[in-house]
């Protein structure tokens, strides 16, 4: 067991420390009274706190109007500094000359704009009296004398006030959203204070009361258990929602959504409810289905019962969400384009994922909490690592390692700087949290999940799974102390639980967690005869820029090698598969000198198999005794070599990126032959950057695609590698196998037309799907699409049938459509493009008389002819394409509205430059009412001016 944590910051918040010095919220009650017609919610809060003794408490509200403030029932003094009205003066203005200087002043207003939303700008003056110059706080009794004890217990008692505070909000700009008869609010950086005055701050946590008063016909969901609603006596009748938050948390977890919702409660379990507005119930009741096995998934797998009293997931029109899903105690927020019916196919697995994601996010983040804000990377790795068990558990092995491997990649490719340097004091300080949002939130976030991987690797899946129990349990069973996690504590646990010495722990955090940067090895091999044995060339390097070191604060240069540069604890293995088996040799050390010249003894014996050769008498059937042994050997390199194909790093314990050379047989050989997803993903990506590619390599690429024994996912790479490497070179090998792949799956021999739709084989569904994408990215040597390309998609789109198939096919048309965007045409195929034009327009005549899913046949025809005429500019007059596209503006389908202004913006700065662009840009700002908060700031801002 780890040793326990001290209760220091539980005894600070409930006062049992002299020195008090800071405010801290005790408990917080919010009652407010909601008017969906006028916008405007008003109401009051009361905070139970532990005021300092300077008797001044600093909250953070924006955007509201406080009435009035009182200290145990009297009337307070207060002061409001509202933050985006501190706005700098002219001069830093001044000195703009170009776009790099005004961006400089730019950059500068809004970092100053971030490090005052800091502050705290409702001050509250809580005592009359000033504090004594002697610090002690408290008055003397009537004989004088006073203990030691009752002196903090009179300054306890003194310094815990109720505060309350009457406010109101009309026509919220953030924080707090109105759209129709719905309202609901977000969690983002620092917005809890829009929609309600607080303490703003991710480490004061306390418990809260809740009543939110609405028109009877609506529901209130919230935060919290619901104890009971209550009907007034107005006219019309209003509806009270109770809720009670039993767990301290802090104000950023407080969530409300209200709307005349439909709720649906899980038959496995009273804890659960499914909540949606009601054209989405059929949707809803079909996409929850599963979401018991994540639930019950992750309680089996911590060994505790779900730690809040409820758990509400709650669908919002997607013009309304700020994004996929926001974040509350006991509840989730999403967007509604998640849901999806019995027909459609695509849908499942992102849904899926992001539910259990969220539910995930209940346990690591919002119930156990970060520390410091340098910890939250280890809560957020937390949760994505429990949201990998579930896919691993549910989607399949193949599905959980294939998307690790890809983001592996992608971390590899973008942690090269100061921001991806998970628990650095400097990053977090200088981002002011928004390090979690955007490219780089989504880059931390899998480098957290890869990094926790690794020590799970390390330890073994039990230990790790122990040291996650452990965590849970004392959060639950524990002071409130206990509910924080620090990437210490979690190092701790590694080394007394997870048994990890102390010595690779002391490299492993600074190296992974403290510091930027992923392993780069490059290796090469060569097989000595003589010896038997395999010598491997390592060079090691970094994706971090050198100068980027000197910025991360965990940084210490003495650590280092001298002479080796930067390095990695442990021992990468390289998989040797040989004749006579696979053998594994951890014998890489990664860190040292940048070179590495190592040996790796083979286990094979060439003088065995000498003999294993074809004989001349054959049996009657044309095989022989030692048919496997000959087999086996045919995929050899050369007769002089025991090897089939070597690999570094086979089970992913290291977050690296790693560059093998070895014969184009191997890379064959390691696509056939070795059953892991991410080997085939591995030899697939090398063999199709060939500078000379044989047939070999196509033929092998074809097999693959073709064996519906491999993972899906894999056998789409495979036929998008096809398309990278079909040319005239290759007499489009590439091309000729996906389309006689395609017709050999779904058309019909005897008239050479395709079938009707059937696709109730999922993968087989998914790998169809992808292969007009693949045919429509083969270009010829002038960069065109073959006229064969244009031809079959065109074919595809005019006898695509789906009746009598069970699953819908709008994702599948979706997909036929994106290829056509993707061709390039030229002076064979331009002769198709009206045939193709002409589909377009059925398709979306189509789509207005019966919409489809989230309008996505839509969406990708807007975008196919964005597309078309952008690369046609030449000879097709823009301004035609931008009148037909203009009217699905107004679409009464937000994601059609969004995706027709991107295309109006490309196509107006194709057609009339930069300027008119950025003037149409503006336009899309003012008229977007959740963007209203930011361009009132911009209009402060150039009032100043």
């Amino acid at each position: 067991m780890a040793k326990a944590k001290k209760a220091k910051n539980d005894e600070q918040r409930n006062g049992d420390n002299s020195n008090n010095s800071e405010p801290v919220v005790n408990h917080q009650k919010l009652c407010l009274s909601i008017d969906m017609d006028n916008r405007r919610i008003h109401g009051f809060t009361e905070l139970k706190m532990v005021v300092p003794d300077n008797g001044i408490v600093g909250l953070h509200a924006d955007n509201l109007v406080i009435e009035g403030v009182t200290v145990d029932g009297e009337p307070a003094e207060f002061e409001v500094f509202p933050h985006y009205q501190q706005l700098d003066s002219k001069d830093r203005w001044c000195v703009v000359s170009s776009a790099t200087s005004a961006a400089d002043a730019s950059g500068s207003v809004y970092l100053s704009s971030l490090e005052n939303e800091l502050l705290p700008n409702v001050l509250i003056m809580c005592s009359k009296s000033a504090k004594p110059e002697n610090g002690q706080g408290y008055t003397q009794m009537n004989n004088g004398e006073q203990s030691p004890a009752d002196t903090i217990r009179l300054c306890d008692a003194k310094s815990v006030k109720l505060i309350r505070i009457d406010y109101w909000v009309e026509k919220a700009e953030t924080g707090i959203h109105f759209y129709n008869n719905v309202l609901h609010t977000n969690n983002q950086l620092r917005r809890a204070r829009c929609w309600f005055p607080c303490m703003d701050d991710n480490l004061q946590c306390c418990c809260y009361d809740l009543e939110f008063t609405v028109a009877d016909n609506l529901v209130a969901v919230s935060s919290g258990a619901l104890l009971h609603q209550v009907l007034t006596k107005d006219d019309p009748p209003r509806k009270t929602y109770v809720y009670r938050v039993d767990v301290p948390v802090t104000a950023q977890w407080i969530s409300l959504a209200v709307a005349p919702f439909e709720v649906l409660h899980d038959s496995h379990c009273n804890l659960l409810s499914y909540i949606c507005l009601p054209a989405d119930v059929s949707k809803l009741r079909n996409t929850v289905a599963f979401f018991y096995n994540a639930f019950s998934h992750y309680e089996d797998y911590l060994s505790a019962s779900f730690p809040f009293g409820s758990y509400a997931q709650v669908f919002i029109a997607p013009e309304m969400a700020v994004s996929s899903c926001s974040l509350g105690a006991s509840i989730s927020v999403f967007s509604s384009h998640l849901l999806f019916d019995d027909k459609l196919i695509d849908q499942t697995l992102e849904t899926r994922i992001s539910l259990a994601d969220s539910l995930a996010r209940q346990w690591f983040g919002v119930f156990i909490t970060p520390e410091a804000s340098t910890d939250e990377w280890l809560l957020d790795g937390l949760a994505g690592f429990l949201t990998d068990s579930f896919i691993k558990r549910f989607l399949g092995n193949n599905e959980a390692r294939y998307r690790r491997y890809k983001a592996n990649c992608a971390v590899c490719q973008a942690d090269d700087g100061g921001a991806t340097a998970l628990n650095s004091t400097l990053a977090t300080k200088d981002l002011y949290g928004t390090q979690s949002i955007g490219f780089y939130g989504k880059i931390r976030s899998w480098k957290s999940v890869a990094v926790l991987q690794m020590l799970e690797k390390q330890m073994g899946p039990e230990s790790f799974r122990k040291i996650l129990q452990n965590v849970v349990s004392r959060a639950r069973d524990g002071y409130r102390s206990f509910r924080t996690l620090s990437t210490k504590e979690f190092r701790h646990f590694a080394n007394k639980i997870g048994n990890l010495e102390r010595p690779f722990l002391k490299e492993f955090f600074p190296r992974w967690v403290g510091s930027c940067g992923c392993p780069v090895l490059k290796m090469g091999f060569s097989y000595n005869k003589r010896k038997n044995m395999v010598e491997l060339a390592a060079l090691r390097g970094c994706t971090s820029r050198p100068d980027s070191w000197k910025d991360v604060d965990n940084f210490d240069p003495d650590s280092e090698n001298r002479e080796g540069g930067i390095g990695w604890p442990g021992m990468m293995s390289i998989r040797v598969h040989e004749l006579d088996g696979m053998y594994d040799h951890p014998i890489l050390p990664m860190t040292g000198e940048p070179w590495q010249l190592l040996e790796i003894q083979c286990h094979s014996k060439l003088a065995a198999k000498r003999f294993q050769k074809t004989k001349k008498g054959l049996k009657a059937d044309g095989s022989d005794d030692n048919g496997d042994a000959v087999a086996t050997s045919d995929v050899r390199l050369n007769s002089d070599s025991p090897l089939l194909w070597l690999k570094a790093d086979p089970e992913m314990e290291y977050l690296a990126e790693v560059h093998f050379n070895q014969p184009v047989q191997m890379w064959i050989n390691q696509l056939e032959k070795d059953k892991d997803v991410t080997a085939q993903a591995q030899a697939i990506a090398v063999l199709e950057t060939l500078p000379q590619l044989p047939f070999s390599v196509v033929n092998a690429l074809s097999n693959f695609l073709s064996d519906s024994k491999g993972f899906w996912r894999v056998r789409i790479q495979a036929a998008y590698a096809l398309a990278n490497t079909s040319s005239e070179d290759t007499d489009w090998a590439g091309l000729l196998h996906l389309i006689n792949f395609y017709k050999s799956r779904r058309f019909d021999p005897n008239i050479g037309l395709p079938r009707p739709n059937d696709f109730h084989d999922f993968q087989e569904y998914f790998v169809l799907e992808a292969i007009p994408h693949a045919i429509a990215m083969v270009r010829s040597s002038d960069k065109k699409s073959p006229r064969e390309s244009v031809e079959f998609i065109l074919q595809l789109l005019k006898y695509n049938d789906n009746n009598g198939n069970t699953y819908s096919d709008v994702f599948w048309l979706a997909a036929l459509v994106r290829s056509v965007g993707e061709l390039e045409f030229g002076q064979q195929s331009i002769i198709y493009l009206p045939s193709l034009l002409k589909r377009l327009d059925r398709l979306l005549q189509f789509d207005r008389l019966m919409p489809s899913h989230n309008g996505i046949l839509t969406i990708n025809c807007i975008r196919s002819l964005t597309r078309i005429a952008v690369k046609l500019s030449e000879f097709i007059p823009l301004d035609h394409v931008i009148e037909f596209i203009k009217p699905y503006w107004a679409s009464k389908t937000w994601q059609i509205q969004v995706d027709a202004k991107r295309s109006l913006l490309e196509l107006e700065f194709q057609c009339h430059g930069i300027d008119a662009a950025l003037i149409l840009f503006i336009r899309y700002v003012n008229d977007e009412m959740s963007l209203r908060g930011l361009q009132h700031y911009m209009g402060c801002q150039e009032t100043r001016l």
